[in-house]
C-alpha cells in the first residue's frame, strides 16, 4: 500500500472512531456535565433538569447518568412527552434537603409526568425523613410531606434495582399509568415512621411487582381505586402494615379494583398480612377477582383480614355500612404464625356481604396451636385443610 492510500485509510478509521465516540457521548447525558456536584450539599436540581431536557429532545434512545457520589435535589418535575426512550442510570445517591421544610408542601420530591418509555435503574434515594416524622409526632404544624418518587400518566415504565430510604411519606407512587414493571427494589423506613407506605398503585393497569423488599412504617403496598391487572410475586414485607387493597370507598363514586394477584411472598412481623379495607360509607366501588396464594406469615398480627367498617375519625360514616362490593377472592396455601389468637377476620359489610370467598389449604397457628377466626356477612366455601376453622 502506498503512502497516500495508507493516509486515506487511517483518516477513514479515525473519522469513524470519532463519529462513534461522538454518537456515544450524545446518547449519554451525565448530570455532572450539566453542573451537578457529587458533594451532597450543592443544589443539583438545575443540572438534573438540564440533562433531562436535553435527553427529552433526543430522537434516539438516551441515558441520563447519575455517577457515584451524593447529589442534593430539591422538589423536581421531569415532564414529557419525550421523543424517545430514556434510561435514568443511577450509580450514586440522590438526597433531599437536610431541613425537611426544603420539600415544603410540594407533595412530591421526584415527579415524572406524562413520560413514556422510561427506565430507572439502580441507585439510592434518601429523603432524610426523620426530622419530618418528629415534627408529625410532636403535634406541631408541619408540611404535608412529600412522596419520594411519583409517576403520573406514564406508560411503559421499568423501575429496577432502586433503593429508597427514609421517605417523608410514600416511597413510590404509580398513578394513572399503564404497563409498569417494578423489580428488585428496596423501600425502607423505620417501623414507627408515620405514613411511610412502600408502594402505592392507583388508577393503573398492567403493573408487575417482583422480587422486592418492603420495610416500612405503613403499608408495604397499598392498592387504590381503579387498579386492575396487578401481579405481585416474590415479595418480602415487614415491618409494616402488610399488603392492602384500600382503603376504598372514601368517595361515593369510585372506580373498582380487579384482577389482583399476589403469590410466593413472605410477611415477617407485619401488623397485617393480606388486607382489604373499605370505608363504612355508600360507594360504587368494588373488589373482585383477587388471588392470594403461596404466602408465609411469620408472627403477623392479622394474617388475613377484611375490614369493611373502616372509619378512623368516626365522622362521615352513618350506619348504612360499606357500599364496596367484595367478591371472587381466593386464599390458597397460606401458612405460618399469628401474633394474635384471631388470625382470620372477615368483617364484611352488612349491606353488601362478601360473596364467593374461597379458603383453600390455610394453616395459621398461634402459640403452637390452631388460631381462631371470625366471619360476619360473608358467603363462600372452603376446601382442603383450613385452620382456623369456624368460618364459611
Amino acid at each position: 500500500m502506498d503512502y497516500n492510500k495508507l493516509v486515506a485509510v487511517l483518516l477513514l478509521f479515525f473519522s469513524s472512531f470519532l463519529l462513534v465516540r461522538t454518537s456515544m457521548a450524545a446518547s449519554n447525558y451525565n448530570v455532572v456535565r450539566f453542573g451537578a456536584k457529587p458533594d451532597g450539599r450543592t443544589d443539583s436540581t438545575k443540572a438534573f433538569l438540564g440533562a433531562w431536557q436535553a435527553a427529552c429532545r433526543s430522537a434516539a434512545s438516551v441515558t441520563v447518568t447519575v455517577p457515584r457520589g451524593s447529589f442534593l435535589l430539591k422538589p423536581v418535575q421531569f415532564r414529557g412527552p419525550c421523543r424517545s426512550r430514556i434510561t435514568f442510570q443511577i450509580y450514586g445517591t440522590i438526597v433531599a434537603p437536610s431541613d425537611y421544610r426544603g420539600l415544603g408542601n410540594s407533595g412530591s420530591w421526584i415527579l415524572f409526568v406524562k413520560v413514556n418509555r422510561i427506565s430507572i435503574n439502580g441507585g439510592t434515594l434518601d429523603a432524610r425523613g426523620a426530622s419530618f416524622w418528629a415534627c408529625r409526632k410532636s403535634g406541631k404544624s408541619c408540611p404535608a410531606g412529600a412522596r419520594s418518587m411519583t409517576f403520573n400518566w406514564a406508560n411503559d415504565v421499568v423501575i429496577s434495582g432502586l433503593k429508597s430510604i427514609n421517605s417523608q411519606a410514600t416511597h413510590l407512587v404509580i398513578n394513572s399509568c399503564n404497563n409498569v414493571i417494578v423489580r428488585k427494589i428496596k423501600l425502607m423506613a423505620p417501623d414507627q415512621s408515620p405514613n411511610t407506605d412502600g408502594l402505592h398503585v392507583q388508577g393503573s393497569a398492567g403493573v408487575t411487582v417482583i422480587d422486592s423488599t418492603f420495610q416500612t412504617g405503613d403499608d408495604c403496598i397499598s392498592i387504590g381505586p381503579g387498579t386492575r391487572n396487578l401481579y405481585m410475586s416474590k415479595l418480602n414485607c415487614g415491618p409494616g402494615h402488610g399488603i392492602s387493597i384500600g382503603s376504598l370507598g372514601r368517595d361515593a363514586n369510585e372506580a373498582g379494583v380487579q384482577n389482583i394477584t399476589l403469590v410466593n411472598s413472605v410477611f415477617s412481623g407485619s401488623d397485617n398480612g393480606v388486607r382489604i379495607k373499605t370505608w363504612a360509607r355508600k360507594s360504587t366501588g368494588f373488589v373482585r377477582n383477587v388471588l392470594f396464594q403461596n404466602l408465609v406469615m411469620k408472627n403477623v398480627r392479622n394474617p388475613i383480614i377484611v375490614d369493611q367498617n373502616y372509619c378512623p375519625t368516626h365522622q362521615g360514616c352513618p350506619k348504612q355500612g360499606s357500599g364496596v362490593k367484595i367478591s371472587q377472592i381466593v386464599y390458597r396455601n397460606i401458612k405460618g404464625t399469628s401474633r394474635t389468637q384471631q388470625a382470620l377476620t372477615f368483617d364484611c359489610s352488612r349491606s353488601n356481604p362478601c360473596q364467593a370467598i374461597r379458603l383453600h389449604d390455610i394453616k395459621l397457628t398461634f402459640n403452637g396451636r390452631s388460631a381462631t377466626s371470625t366471619c360476619k356477612n360473608i358467603k363462600g366455601a372452603k376446601a382442603g385443610v383450613v385452620m382456623p376453622q369456624g368460618c364459611l
